[in-house]
């Protein structure tokens, strides 16, 4: 490496040459039978976790507490980092990174208190995890599966497209 400043790239050029990725989060919430929380968007035809893309200058964790309050009605404090997935571009969206929280099991007030947003959400179920693929896309469940492992374990994974990173 050179010692020159000459050599180096500007501060400005170098950070627009930086790859853009987008992020999102979502929490995965269950009930007492150990059922994982799906919601039914109005614009897609597969299901999802409550959550959604971060904003600009926001943090993924204040995006998933930002997205179950719009989406559920449910204003709760955001629990542990389950997953962190890199998923690869495909031809309608960039790279991306998605962050999935612990959103907890959900007592039977809270489950009452949900109210979907209506202009994105058609419903939501509690779905046994064995069922979860046949609602989502294939790259949902695989993260699903390693976040309620990641539960059960009381650890974090990393995931490349839905599989362990390592």
């Amino acid at each position: 490496m050179s010692s020159g400043r000459s050599a180096m790239v500007p501060a400005d050029q170098y950070v627009a040459s930086l790859a853009r990725k987008r992020m999102g989060a979502g929490a995965l919430f269950r009930d007492g039978a150990g059922r994982v929380l799906l919601v039914e968007p109005t614009y897609k035809p597969t299901w999802e976790v409550p959550g959604g893309a971060v904003e600009q200058e926001e943090s993924p964790t204040a995006a998933c507490r930002r997205e179950v309050l719009e989406e559920l009605g449910l204003d709760r404090p955001v629990g542990r980092v389950l997953a962190v997935d890199w998923v690869p571009s495909t031809p309608e969206r960039p790279e991306g990174v998605m962050f999935v929280y612990d959103g907890g099991v959900l007592a039977e007030t809270d489950i009452a208190a949900i109210r979907l947003q209506a202009d994105e959400l058609k419903s939501s179920a509690f779905v046994a995890p064995e069922r979860v693929g046949e609602l989502t896309g294939a790259l949902l469940a695989r993260r699903i599966a390693a976040c309620l492992d990641a539960v059960a374990a009381g650890t974090a994974v990393s995931l490349e497209n839905g599989r362990s990173a390592g």
